[in-house]
């Protein structure tokens, strides 16, 4: 790194991680060619998102493993997890960082939480570090700054996906039904730009605070908009009193089309009968890819009874992405890792993937799903895979 670099670094570091300065001279001893690299994984193991920072670390654990071929090292050097528990808490999740990046980590991945994303993506920046979000859908981190990448789809890829679904013609309304969050403001906001501006659909949004947990309200105010077709955007444990209530209040009867993201598996059951009147997008379901990336997170899972669930190849992403920074770059130097992710084209789970250059999207391939109920027992079935090109976001410049 050039000195100026190293200078420019120190300086947001001071600026950025005062009352960290005794950590930060620590690390500041050069490490010796053998030692661990360091990698801070910032996620909800508790909070509303545990189950999708589950899914993101046990995902990234394989990731290493399939790019270093079982070593878990790269060029000698094994990589050390440093696992840091956000608790679906922006403050927390900052907190986590800062110490990190003044204990001299170079490397921090992780976060499902939107909001969480845009509060670690600036701290990327100002400390020169790299970033990987994981499975953190706002649109907003893309092209955010040079430091910042992530692993996992955005939310305007939903909305392609689902672009299908809503059909072209104007003139019908489209509900956004969604949690008020960084996560369900972005897809109001994608949907929003291409209905209105490639369906000439009129769209409207009625967003749900995180904390509600009564939602035959919101479901009697869907009923009385008398929407053509409702989008919905949801995360986290309160999905399936939220489809009760839809299915409670007969939504289903007064909308032509219901369209929403297939989830992780364990709320399946949450949909109840309305599975088989919602149609799917999805961004990962075991098995709708066919490569051989796929096949091997499929056969290491299976060896110990489980599968992989809709944010496990987020984590196995980041840890490709991992691998290829600190094997073509350095540790030491961030500017290369960017670079060496910079226009990168790969197999992940999903298929072929491409690291946007300009603005760091990652394209990918999407999936239109069917979930078929047979005795309590949820199956999905893939009617379409889109290949990358065709759910690739606007470039943000």
């Amino acid at each position: 790194m050039k000195r100026w670099h190293k200078l420019a670094a120190l300086a947001a570091g001071v600026a950025t991680l005062a009352g960290a300065g005794a950590s930060a001279r620590v690390a500041d001893a050069a490490p010796s060619a053998q030692a661990p690299i360091q990698v801070g994984v910032v996620y909800s193991r508790t909070g509303l998102l545990a189950a999708y920072g589950a899914q993101f670390v046990q995902g990234l654990r394989y990731g290493i493993a399939y790019a270093t071929k079982g070593t878990g090292a790269v060029n000698g050097r094994k990589i050390e997890l440093t696992l840091v528990d956000d608790g679906t808490d922006p403050v927390k999740a900052v907190a986590g960082a800062k110490d990190l990046i003044g204990k001299g980590y170079k490397i921090i991945t992780g976060t499902a939480s939107s909001g969480i994303a845009l509060q670690l993506a600036p701290l990327a920046d100002q400390n020169k570090i790299l970033y990987i979000s994981g499975p953190a859908a706002t649109d907003a981190v893309t092209g955010v700054n040079k430091n910042t990448f992530r692993s996992g789809r955005q939310s305007i890829q939903d909305v392609l996906t689902a672009g299908s679904f809503l059909g072209g013609g104007g003139g019908k309304t489209v509900t956004v039904l969604a949690q008020d969050s960084a996560f369900g403001q972005g897809n109001y906001l994608a949907v929003k730009a291409l209905m209105e501006d490639l369906g000439g659909q009129k769209v409207n949004r009625l967003l749900v605070p995180l904390s509600a947990q009564d939602f035959t309200p919101f479901a009697q105010q869907v009923k009385q908009q008398k929407t053509d077709l409702l989008f919905v955007a949801w995360a986290g444990t309160t999905g399936p009193a939220m489809w009760r209530a839809l299915d409670q209040q007969n939504v289903f009867e007064s909308v032509d089309k219901v369209v929403t993201g297939l989830p992780e598996r364990a709320v399946w059951s949450g949909f109840g009968t309305a599975a088989n009147r919602i149609s799917f997008l999805s961004h990962y379901v075991y098995n709708a890819p066919k490569n051989k990336v796929n096949d091997f997170l499929v056969n290491a899972m299976k060896k110990r009874g489980q599968l992989p669930d809709i944010f496990t190849p987020d984590g196995f992403v980041a840890g490709q992405m991992i691998v290829r920074a600190l094997s073509k770059g350095s540790v030491s130097d961030v500017d290369r890792m960017i670079s060496s992710l910079e226009g990168w084209s790969f197999t992940g789970p999903k298929g072929q993937q491409t690291i946007r250059a300009s603005d760091h999207a990652m394209l990918q391939p999407m999936f239109q799903v069917k979930l078929a109920e047979n005795n309590g027992k949820y199956t999905p079935t893939v009617t379409k895979r889109l290949r990358a090109r065709y759910t690739a976001p606007p470039e943000r410049r």
